[in-house]
């Protein structure tokens, strides 16, 4: 008689759209930290990611009496590694949905906390990267600079001048639109150094970005790590995310996620930036600009070719005599469009050009559900 394996069930039912939760062995290995075989069992009886599913039904299915069920998943409710509405739960992928709830919330052991974060670093390494390029799947654009407006964007005569940008492209909204604000750290580089792997170039405290309802619920409910700014304290934690050369990436879209969190994303621990990176293509939308490079201000300091996150631009060294073919070209293939190279340019040598317009969607929706329900 052939053995039920319990957690390989719950795993091809951890798939939503083009989000997946691949068959590899450290997967199945992170999902043994989450959940013990008792928890396992009744997770099985699960429907897909996309489908609630109540006491009474978890009671027909696994024949343990509703009051049991509910004991049994309270622990799984409270580590983030399933998600509860009212009386009613359902699964959710790795990542994002479990990766985000688990980290921040923090409430399993240490011990597990480390296992998971050395699984998930691999994973990240060794299996995500093949399967974002597969699936195609983008969460984030980025959003420009902070002071993008007032000193690197370059008005471009083909676009309308009031549309040079749109509120949505630009990471000072969040701080002119709002009166609270707040952090908490990067579940990306926190698994880094739980993982004994840091970030070399940001901490995870130099994390997310949470203004307006978001950081007050934060605040409320004493999130990990989460700590309130000021309006200064704001402004200045975003600069310095900047000079760190972080991206700030927003969820797709005009909904109400944009508008209160961003990630400020490395691209050797991201989950969207580190695939791209790897593999050479873009693991988020790029923004409507581009950089524009100034030779005739430019040194060849080549601070913009260390900052950039995706390696999309080199140093072209010349062949004349007088060096008059020597430049630093941009890859536009790779480029995403997150002016951090403009922001950190020691000269004022490049400006942002609106290259394209698009227009992203009210509510970004992976399956049938955006984000935030998600994780």
């Amino acid at each position: 008689m052939t053995e039920i394996d319990e957690y390989e069930i719950v795993r091809s039912k951890m798939i939503i759209g083009p989000v997946s939760t691949p068959k590899h062995k450290k997967v199945i290995k992170l999902l043994k930290v989450f959940w013990n075989e008792e928890e396992i069992k009744i997770l099985a009886q699960f429907d897909p990611v996309e489908k609630w599913m109540t006491l009474k039904q978890l009671e027909e299915r696994t024949g343990i009496p509703k009051k049991e069920v509910k004991k049994v998943l309270a622990r799984s409710v409270e580590i983030g590694t399933i998600n509860k509405e009212g009386g009613k739960y359902c699964l959710k992928p790795i990542i994002p949905g479990i990766f985000e709830g688990y980290f921040i919330s923090r409430k399993d052991t240490e011990e597990n906390h480390i296992k998971a974060a050395k699984l998930y670093r691999d994973i990240l390494k060794e299996v995500m990267p093949q399967n974002h390029y597969e699936s195609g799947f983008k969460l984030f654009s980025p959003l420009l600079p902070i002071e993008a407006e007032e000193k690197l964007i370059e008005i471009n005569e083909e676009y309308d001048v009031e549309t040079q940008a749109l509120p949505y492209e630009l990471v000072k909204e969040l701080i002119d639109n709002n009166d609270v604000f707040g952090v908490i750290p990067c579940q990306c580089r926190l698994i880094g150094e739980l993982s004994g792997e840091p970030c070399k170039q940001a901490p995870s405290e130099m994390g997310c970005f949470v203004t307006g309802m978001a950081a007050k619920m934060m605040n409320e409910q004493s999130i990990p790590g989460f700590r309130l700014l000021n309006k200064q304290e704001a402004i200045d934690f975003i600069k310095d995310t900047e000079k760190a050369g972080l991206v700030h990436n927003a969820v797709w879209d005009k909904g109400v996620i944009s508008s209160f969190v961003i990630c400020n994303c490395c691209s050797c621990h991201c989950g969207q930036l580190f695939p791209g990176k790897q593999l050479h293509f873009k693991g988020t939308y790029s923004s409507n600009y581009a950089p524009k490079f100034n030779m005739d201000l430019c040194v060849k300091c080549e601070t913009c070719i260390r900052k950039c996150p995706n390696e999309a631009i080199y140093h072209k060294w010349p062949l004349k005599p007088d060096s008059s073919d020597e430049e630093i070209v941009l890859r536009e293939e790779n480029c995403l469009g997150c002016g951090i190279c403009a922001a950190n340019c020691p000269e004022n040598a490049i400006k942002l050009v609106k290259v394209r317009d698009n227009i992203p969607p009210d509510q970004f929706k992976i399956g049938n559900k955006t984000f935030l329900e998600l994780i």
